[in-house]
C-alpha cells in the first residue's frame, strides 16, 4: 500500500499533463491553419465590384472596408487631391461654352499636374480616349468628344417622367432588341412620359459594318446616342457622363432619371409606381441605389476593378451606388456633371459618380427596401420580382423569357406561394400540427 502511494499517482499526473500538452498543441496548431487560410483567402479577393463575372454573392466578389478615423482623414485629403479644394460654387450652366472657356473655370486638378493612367494594366494603355480626357494639364473640356449619333428633340414637344440610360456595346444588338421589347418599351410608363437612351461609344475595330448597322438600328427606333470614343469597359465613366450631359442639355426638366446596363432585368412598373410615385411632387436633389458603403480600393494589379495609388491614394472610397442600376432626379444631371468637370476621371464609373456626389455633398439616400436594387442575380419567381427593381445577368433570351412569364403574373405573383403555404398548413393540421 506504501509503494502504491508513493508511485501510482505521480505516474497518473505526469500522463495527465502530457495529455493536456498535446491538446493545447493541437488547438494551437488549428487556429494558426485557421488564420493562414483566412489570409490567403482576403488577400486574393477582388474589394471591388465591376459590370461582369459572378454576382450570384456579393460578398463573394467584395470585400467591405472598416472605417477608422484615420481612414475618413486619409479620404477627405485624397478627395480634395482630385479636386479644386478652393473656390468651389454651386454649378452654374457652362455646357455651352467653348472648351477654352469650360478650361478655365474648371481649374486644374490636383495642384495643376498633368494626370497619367499609370498601373492600369496593357488594356488601359491601349487605349487613349481616358488619356485624352486627362490632357490639358488635368483641365476638362465639358463637350471632349464629337457626337456621331445623338436625339437631341426627344423632350422638345414634352417632359418625360423618367429617361432610361442604358449603357450598352456596340455589338449588342439583340440585348437592345430584347429590351426595347421588355421593360424598357414605352408601354412600361403607364401613359407618363417616358425615353429609353442606349449610351454608345465606337467598336473597338474599324468595321464599317457595325457602325453602319449602328446608323440603321438609329433611323429606325431613334433611341441611340453614340459619341467617338472607344467603347470598352475602362471608358464607363466617360460613357456615364456622355448620358448624363445629355439630360442636363437636351432634357433638363425630366423628373427622373435611371442609368443601367444591358443584361439588367429592371422591373419597370414598380420603380415609377412604388419607389418614384408619380402622384406626389418630384424629389430634388435624390439619388439612391443599391448603396456601397466604406468600399477599399482594389490594389491587386491583376484585378479588372484595380486603382492605382496615384489614381485614388485613400483607404475608403465615398459612398457610391453600384452602376448596375441608379436612379437620380431630374435636378441632379446638370450637378453632377458640372461637378465632374473639375473632377479628374477615374475609370470606375459608379465609384466616380460616387466623388462627384461628395463634391456636391449629396448623400445617396438609402431605398425603402435593400432588396429592390441587386447587382447580382436574384434566382427567378415571379413573386420576388414582383416586388424589386433590378436583378443582374440576364441573356436576352432570359430576359424576354422572364419579362413575358412575370407579365403573365403579375397580378397573382405571389398567390402560388399562398397557396403552397395554405396547403402546408393544412397538412399539418390534419396530423394534428399547429402551423407556424
Amino acid at each position: 500500500m506504501q509503494w502504491r502511494r508513493r508511485h501510482c499517482c505521480p505516474i497518473k499526473m505526469t500522463w495527465t499533463v502530457k495529455r493536456s500538452l498535446f491538446r493545447t498543441h493541437v488547438a494551437g496548431l488549428l487556429s494558426l491553419a485557421l488564420l493562414f487560410t483566412l489570409f490567403l483567402f482576403f488577400s486574393h479577393q477582388d474589394w471591388l465590384p465591376g459590370r461582369s463575372g459572378p454576382r450570384e454573392n456579393p460578398l463573394a466578389y467584395t470585400v467591405r472596408g472598416f472605417r477608422s478615423p484615420k481612414g475618413e482623414v486619409n479620404q477627405s485629403t485624397s478627395l480634395r487631391s482630385l479636386w479644386k479644394e478652393t473656390g468651389y460654387v454651386a454649378p452654374k450652366p457652362l455646357l455651352n461654352l467653348s472648351s477654352q472657356q469650360v478650361e478655365g473655370a474648371a481649374g486644374e486638378i490636383g495642384g495643376g499636374t498633368r494626370m497619367g493612367v499609370m498601373g492600369l494594366g496593357d488594356s488601359m494603355s491601349t487605349n487613349n480616349s481616358l488619356q485624352k480626357e486627362m490632357d490639358m494639364g488635368g483641365r476638362l473640356s465639358a463637350q471632349p468628344f464629337r457626337y456621331i449619333l445623338n436625339e437631341p428633340f426627344k423632350c422638345r414637344d414634352s417632359t418625360p417622367f423618367l429617361i432610361l440610360l442604358i449603357a450598352a456595346e456596340p455589338g449588342q444588338v439583340d440585348a437592345r432588341n430584347a429590351i426595347r421589347q421588355t421593360w424598357g418599351n414605352d408601354s412600361v410608363a403607364m401613359g407618363l412620359g417616358f425615353v429609353r437612351l442606349f449610351l454608345l461609344g465606337t467598336a473597338k475595330t474599324s468595321d464599317t459594318f457595325i457602325q453602319s448597322a449602328i446608323e440603321d438600328e438609329s433611323r429606325l427606333y431613334h433611341d441611340i446616342i453614340q459619341q467617338d470614343y472607344q467603347d470598352t469597359y475602362y471608358n464607363l465613366t466617360i460613357k456615364t457622363l456622355m448620358g448624363i450631359n445629355w439630360v442636363a442639355t437636351y432634357c433638363p426638366h425630366v423628373f427622373y432619371v435611371m442609368k443601367t446596363d444591358s443584361d439588367m432585368f429592371v422591373n419597370t412598373e414598380y420603380l415609377i409606381q412604388k419607389l418614384l410615385k408619380p402622384e406626389l411632387p418630384p424629389k430634388q436633389r435624390y439619388f439612391t441605389g443599391y448603396l456601397m458603403r466604406g468600399y477599399a480600393p482594389n490594389r491587386n494589379k491583376d484585378s479588372k476593378w484595380y486603382m492605382p495609388p496615384e489614381l485614388y491614394p485613400s483607404e475608403r472610397y465615398p459612398i457610391f451606388c453600384s452602376g448596375t442600376g441608379y436612379v437620380f432626379s431630374g435636378d441632379m444631371a446638370e450637378l453632377i456633371y458640372q461637378a465632374s468637370l473639375s473632377i479628374r476621371r477615374l475609370h470606375l464609373e459608379d465609384v466616380y459618380v460616387g466623388i462627384c456626389l461628395a463634391k456636391l455633398r449629396i448623400d445617396p439616400a438609402p431605398p425603402p427596401n435593400e432588396f429592390l436594387f441587386n447587382h447580382w442575380r436574384v434566382s427567378y419567381s415571379s413573386c420576388k420580382y414582383s416586388h424589386l427593381i433590378t436583378s443582374h445577368q440576364f441573356s436576352p433570351s432570359e430576359l424576354i423569357k422572364y419579362w413575358n412569364h412575370l407579365q403573365t403574373n403579375k397580378h397573382n405573383a405571389c398567390m402560388n406561394v399562398a397557396k403552397e403555404k395554405n396547403g402546408k398548413y393544412r397538412h399539418r393540421r390534419f396530423h394534428g400540427e399547429r402551423p407556424p
